[in-house]
């Protein structure tokens, strides 16, 4: 996809899912787990005059999928993670990843919807462990669907809907999170809400309040 556009031969709405693949990644470069059975599909946002921050697309993507996931899962216990993850159980089930091609955003998901990969250190879940009844297939049927109406929101109502939408569906204020800073050094603190540009706002046992705009965080 990222070729496609750098071509400038796609357009917005058009979706790539691959059956497969030998080469997936994850944020921070991290290796994607690939077997077949799950979902791996990416499309594009073109960035358009008058647009939102890009920066909120991040935002965007994690609602789509999450209300998706919902679709399929109507009971489970599901919550969003800053900035864009999706834990179901408490467990990991999907990745999502944008990059920048000239005037489009790539919006790279993968979804474990038959298989749940095994992950150090990590717990990981499907859709089919949580007891949902579909294939890769339906599910992006459904996603590219809702995708196209949180995009609609985005565009028409501003960043400032979805964010209050996506803190609906997040951890909870006074959630304890960690992250890590720059040098490595492990930062945990109450999740004290976002920011007007969607930045993670970690108030720290001393009381200090910081803003987190990039990195891994964890619940606990």
């Amino acid at each position: 996809m990222k070729a496609l556009a750098a071509q400038g031969s796609v357009a917005e709405g058009f979706w790539l899912r691959a059956e497969t693949q030998s080469g997936g990644i994850g944020r921070l470069g991290r290796k994607w787990e690939s077997p077949a059975g799950n979902l791996y599909c990416s499309t594009v946002v073109d960035l358009r005059p008058g647009d939102p921050l890009p920066s909120g697309l991040s935002f965007v993507a994690g609602l789509a999928v999450y209300k998706t996931i919902r679709c399929f899962l109507p009971g489970a216990e599901m919550v969003l993670k800053w900035p864009n993850d999706i834990l179901v159980s408490g467990a990991k089930i999907c990745g999502i990843l944008l990059e920048r091609v000239k005037d489009q955003v790539v919006v790279g998901i993968g979804v474990n919807i038959a298989v749940k990969p095994e992950v150090e250190g990590r717990a990981v879940t499907s859709l089919t462990a949580e007891g949902a009844t579909t294939d890769a297939p339906a599910f992006l049927a459904r996603l590219s669907d809702i995708f196209a109406d949180v995009m609609n929101i985005w565009r028409d109502r501003g960043f400032s809907h979805i964010l209050t939408e996506w803190q609906k569906l997040a951890h909870p204020v006074g959630t304890l999170l960690t992250t890590s800073d720059e040098q490595g050094e492990k930062i945990t603190g109450e999740y004290a809400g976002l920011t007007v540009d969607g930045a993670l706002c970690l108030r720290k046992a001393d009381g200090t309040l910081i803003e987190i705009r990039a990195g891994d965080i964890s619940i606990g």
